[in-house]
């Protein structure tokens, strides 16, 4: 078992890719021990530091066994 917890290792900016429209991009790494995850994302340097960190405390939250959060609805039975 991985003893690491999932972090952000680095958040860049890097040219937008060809068929964007949008100006800014970043890349960004993600971290555990080991093991990397690197994505992209457009946006400015603050935006895709909250979305990496938010997909951080998601892979945490997901190796600690919690489960994601959905609103479970029961439909009523109909009664014949």
């Amino acid at each position: 078992m991985i003893e690491h917890d999932f972090e952000v290792s680095s958040v860049k900016p890097m040219d937008p890719p060809a068929d964007s429209d949008a100006s800014e991009w970043h890349s960004y790494v993600i971290v555990q021990g080991p093991n990397t995850i690197r994505g992209f994302r457009q946006g400015n340097l603050k935006t895709v530091t909250k979305a990496a960190e938010l997909i951080v405390a998601q892979l945490n939250e997901r190796r600690m066994g919690k489960r994601a959060r959905a609103q479970l609805v029961i439909a009523k039975s109909k009664k014949t």
